[in-house]
């Protein structure tokens, strides 16, 4: 260990920080994982001990002052220590997306000019051999999970158990190094760099200082109250940068224990073990959760969904004020706790919610609806708005101050502002320090004196929370001048269990259209129970049994859209269910699930131009890419729909 001094000021990187959690709470657990069904633990001490090792196996091995190493893989504690091993020696990790096919990765270690590569197992092996002659920058390999690779003879191909053997017989005959390396650091230099997501083209590389992840971390702990005794479930891509605050940055200044999964497909099951006190998910999962209780739901006995619904709409009513401390009457209290007892904490209990403090939602607007589910249940979920040129918090709902349409106020030390234009600016601590080998596109995002373009469209509401309408190059108008905001409608779809995606149309256009995503695992449940026969995702989304059912769901939202004046004009009238999922593997989604909308209306453009005429079936021959790489054409004659409008539905019924 280091002697650095242990005064905030001085614990100004995420080395000395490590150092500094070994000294002082040595014995604590730090991180966790679960492997083979069951958790095995590191204490900060042994975290030091393992991250020095590494640090001294790689300068060993020749890595530079300022090297980029790719990191790649699932959440894995040794992958964590690796981050902090190339910092400690010099060097700035970059991760990257572990579903990301090689194409993909290829461009990063390019663009990156890394030397080294950190990857979990033989699968990302297997990817980095797969482009490493075309990548010469590329000059070794090291590999936590040995099953698999006995016989890969590479010798630029090396074990990360040996890296750590090299590394310590390097610190015994070069004990200074490691102090002196850590000590030689502040916080004004760039701590780590990750690529966005690339919505709208190539994924560019933030580089973000010590001082971006530290202070940032830091204040959004001393806001919550976050300590060493909380702790936290690191499930989601270590490439983004949620991942990189919560489970890194914030644990290092707080102390608090990470817990790493057992697989993406245990997730569930090890959040119920774990239950945390600290927890983040992006929509998409909350999503996911909601659907999985549905589901239940529906195959529950009668009494049983009566008794839910019951006091859903109890806590509809009255979970919101109960939670945020505001006045409620005795009879509806004493309803909502015979309804924690019988329905709210046992369902939390289920999702391993229940030690929950504080949980966060950001990177894509979440539904209303959605939001409003779990607070009713008392839990205390919030919206953050965020993003990578921000170490995430731009603003957060303070609590007791929490709407659902806003993403609360500036996070401590930010500052906002809102353009003539309407877009959304800010200035932070958090604030990035430049785009690598990209200074034309650092120029257009910040300014000069600090202020960083979000591109996103909003305004300060009179409580002083903001509200993000949609990305500003998103929003448009309809041709009789109707606010047309694609994202906001199509989380309001994403509400209902039967809808995993939406991608809406409209700007320039006569009315709002959409494709939707089916919901494999929702709809196929529903289906199965009505004895409806489908052999695979695009025979069930073309029957008409499953069009009526997102017709109705459709039809809901619009009746929402009729009750806000800025958005009535933006009701759904036609629409469309894909053959096929969108994926990330091509090309629709970005690795963090956003759609690429440039993309989709690229490859749909016929569908989409069927949905503005009159017809009402449009043929389609489109290209798929299977997880190992292999391509297939899925030819479907899709049906398309009309939607009644709430205008429409009110004149029917007169």
């Amino acid at each position: 260990m280091t002697d650095n001094a242990s005064s905030p000021q001085d614990l100004d990187t995420l080395p000395k920080l490590l150092d500094h959690n070994a000294r002082v709470r040595g014995a604590k657990m730090a991180i966790r994982e679960k492997d083979f069904g069951i958790w095995q633990s590191w204490t900060w001490s042994q975290m030091a001990d393992h991250v020095r090792a590494l640090a001294c196996g790689l300068k060993d091995m020749g890595l530079n002052e300022g090297d980029k190493v790719v990191v790649c893989g699932d959440n894995r504690p040794n992958l964590y220590s690796a981050m902090t091993a190339i910092q400690a020696a010099g060097g700035i990790p970059v991760p990257v997306y572990q579903d990301s096919v090689a194409e993909e990765m290829q461009y990063i270690y390019e663009h990156a000019e890394a030397r080294f590569a950190i990857v979990e197992n033989q699968e990302q092996v297997d990817k980095v051999l797969e482009i490493k002659d075309n990548t010469p920058k590329l000059e070794q390999v090291i590999f936590g999970d040995p099953r698999g690779l006995r016989n890969y003879a590479q010798t630029f191909i090396q074990s990360y158990a040996s890296v750590q053997e090299r590394g310590r017989a390097f610190d015994q005959s070069n004990q200074s190094f490691y102090g002196d390396s850590v000590a030689s650091k502040s916080g004004a230099d760039t701590s780590i760099m990750l690529y966005t997501s690339g919505t709208t083209g190539r994924p560019k590389g933030v580089m973000l200082s010590y001082d971006n992840m530290i202070i940032t971390g830091r204040n959004c702990s001393e806001l919550e109250g976050l300590g060493d005794d909380d702790s936290i479930l690191a499930y989601l891509p270590m490439a983004w940068i949620g991942d990189n605050i919560f489970s890194h940055a914030q644990s290092y200044v707080t102390g608090y224990c990470v817990n790493c999964p057992e697989n993406s497909d245990t997730v569930l099951e090890d959040l119920r073990e774990i239950g945390p006190s600290y927890f983040f998910a992006p929509p998409r999962i909350f999503e996911n959760i909601l659907t999985t209780v549905m589901i239940r739901m529906e195959d529950a006995a009668k009494i049983k969904q009566r008794m839910f619904h019951y006091f859903m709409d109890v806590a509809k009513r009255v979970g919101l004020d109960i939670l945020d401390g505001k006045p409620v009457s005795f009879g509806d209290r004493l309803l909502y706790k015979i309804g924690d007892i019988l329905v709210y904490a046992p369902l939390k209990n289920v999702l391993g919610l229940s030690n929950v403090s504080v949980a966060y939602t950001g990177g894509v607007a979440i539904g209303p609806d959605i939001f409003i589910f779990y607070r009713s249940l008392g839990l205390n979920l919030k919206q953050i708005y965020a993003s990578t040129e921000a170490a995430v918090f731009i603003t957060i709902q303070r609590n007791g101050e929490v709407n659902p349409e806003t993403s609360g106020k500036p996070a401590l030390g930010v500052e906002l502002n809102i353009a003539d234009d309407g877009e959304v600016l800010f200035r932070s601590p958090g604030v990035f320090q430049a785009y690598f080998k990209d200074d034309e596109a650092t120029k257009e995002t910040k300014t000069d004196d600090g202020w960083v373009h979000t591109g996103d469209a909003g305004f300060i509401d009179s409580d002083g929370d903001l509200r993000i309408i949609d990305r500003s190059k998103d929003v448009g108008k309809l041709n009789d001048q109707s606010m047309f905001a694609p994202n906001f409608i199509e989380n309001k779809m994403k509400f209902f269990p039967h809808i995993r995606e939406a991608v809406t149309f409209g700007d320039g256009k006569d009315y709002v259209a959409a494709f939707i995503n089916i919901d494999i695992e929702s709809v196929g449940n529903w289906a199965e129970r009505q004895h409806l026969a489908y052999s695979g995702y695009t025979d069930l989304a073309g029957q008409d049994t499953v069009y009526d059912l997102i017709q109705d769901c459709i039809e809901q939202v619009n009746a929402d859209l009729a009750a806000d004046d800025n958005l009535k004009g933006s009701q759904i009238r036609r629409f469309l269910i894909l053959h096929k999922e969108l994926d990330a593997d091509d090309g629709e989604l970005t690795r963090t699930r956003k759609v690429r909308r440039n993309v989709v209306v690229e490859r749909y453009d016929d569908l989409i131009e069927a949905l503005y005429s009159d017809k009402s079936h449009c043929e389609i021959d489109a290209v798929v890419t299977f997880e190992d790489g292999r391509k297939d054409t899925i030819r479907a004659d899709l049906q398309i729909r009309d939607a009644k409008t709430a205008d429409t539905a009110r004149a029917a019924a007169e």
